[in-house]
């Protein structure tokens, strides 16, 4: 395919094409007409088609669906999504739930305090905004888990104020159309700046979605599809054949590896003890099984086991955490005459508990042991 320079000059000894050399204008305009034919159909969008027609974004819809997409793939998130807004249709609902209730049913979808902080957000829309979220980027962060990105995304996409919104996909596509070879995440405040001079005064909301759409569907991490790319005539990296070099990622180091410990002790009912972890850290507020620290080094295991009785092991269980790999050592035991359980313990049938995947596993693992029900 041929490539338009549009007065980029001596692009292969310099480090990425500078915002002179850009047609701003050009690229905004290209990003919106194929995001006018090529919008992707999301449960919390409003498209190109609709904001013509009138209709206008539901803050409340688009600040729960940036949250759950924070480290969450889109399609994962479409159909917990609708569950969610089926449950609690506003921000008035959510502020009044429960929150056993919002984290159980967050359950799989990870990073934890995402939900803690959805409940404490709507509490705060309530009581400090009236039930309405803030139009601008300064108030919007100064609500519980609304950073810079989650900021600029609502006050963009609800709101349509003017906010350059970079997420992982259009992070990709900025790097690549400026082939800025800083290496992540260094270059990110360079990205935003880049980003910057080619976003519009007008539609940024719309525009922000379709670069989006773009990374997602045509500038992918592998194999981008670029003779389909609506900016191919503008791209420094295709027209230095090394699209799949940019961004540049930092040197990987290897997960380490934890150990720990969980305990599934059954009474005679069937019933399993479940514990409610800290509110602070990794599953914060989340419904676990009782267990041992997760380190490096761990210590005996029995030391922390929620009863004293006979304890037989039903094998591990592994998970991948963002930062570490995990192996959890699974007991399995039957509670002894006289005991009981601490204030953050309750008994409950292993169906009606909604936990967090890596302590499915292990309750799973359990549950399938020879001589578990007896």
């Amino acid at each position: 395919m041929a490539c338009e320079t549009h007065g980029v000059k001596n692009i292969s000894q310099t480090p990425g094409q500078t915002l002179g050399q850009i047609p701003g204008l050009q690229i905004s305009k290209a990003v919106l007409r194929w995001y006018d034919s090529n919008a992707r159909v999301l449960p919390w969008r409003i498209g190109p088609h609709q904001r013509k027609a009138g209709h206008q974004p539901d803050p409340y819809a688009v600040w729960m669906s940036e949250i759950m997409l924070q480290q969450t793939a889109v399609a994962s998130v479409a159909p917990r999504f609708l569950k969610f807004l089926e449950r609690w249709p506003d921000v008035a609902a959510m502020a009044a739930a429960d929150i056993d209730e919002v984290l159980g049913e967050w359950a799989g979808l990870g990073y934890y305090a995402r939900a803690r902080n959805l409940h404490k957000c709507a509490m705060a829309v309530m009581r400090e905004h009236g039930g309405k979220f803030p139009h601008t980027e300064d108030i919007l962060k100064t609500l519980p888990g609304i950073g810079d990105y989650t900021a600029a995304a609502i006050a963009a996409i609800a709101f349509d104020r003017l906010a350059v919104v970079v997420d992982g996909n259009i992070e990709r596509v900025v790097s690549r159309l400026f082939a800025i070879d800083k290496p992540l995440p260094g270059a990110k405040a360079l990205i935003k700046q880049r980003a910057g001079a080619i976003w519009p005064q007008q539609r940024s909301g719309d525009f922000a979605q379709g670069l989006m759409d773009l990374g997602a569907g045509v500038c992918k991490p592998r194999a981008p599809n670029c003779p389909a790319c609506p900016l191919a005539g503008h791209c420094a990296a295709q027209r230095l054949s090394r699209a799949e070099d940019f961004p540049v990622k930092p040197a990987t180091r290897p997960k380490p590896w934890r150990k720990g410990a969980v305990f599934v002790l059954v009474n005679a009912q069937g019933e399993v003890l479940f514990e409610r972890r800290p509110e602070k850290g990794l599953l914060g507020a989340m419904l676990g099984l009782p267990g041992s620290p997760w380190a490096d080094k761990p210590g005996k295991a029995i030391a922390h086991a929620p009863a004293t009785t006979k304890w037989r092991f039903a094998g591990a269980v592994t998970h991948i955490f963002t930062h570490f790999h995990l192996t959890l050592e699974v007991y399995i035991g039957k509670t002894p005459k006289g005991f009981r359980r601490a204030r953050e313990q309750q008994w409950l049938a292993p169906k009606q508990a909604r936990l967090p995947t890596v302590m499915k596993k292990a309750l799973d693992l359990a549950q399938t042991t020879k001589g578990f029900e007896k």
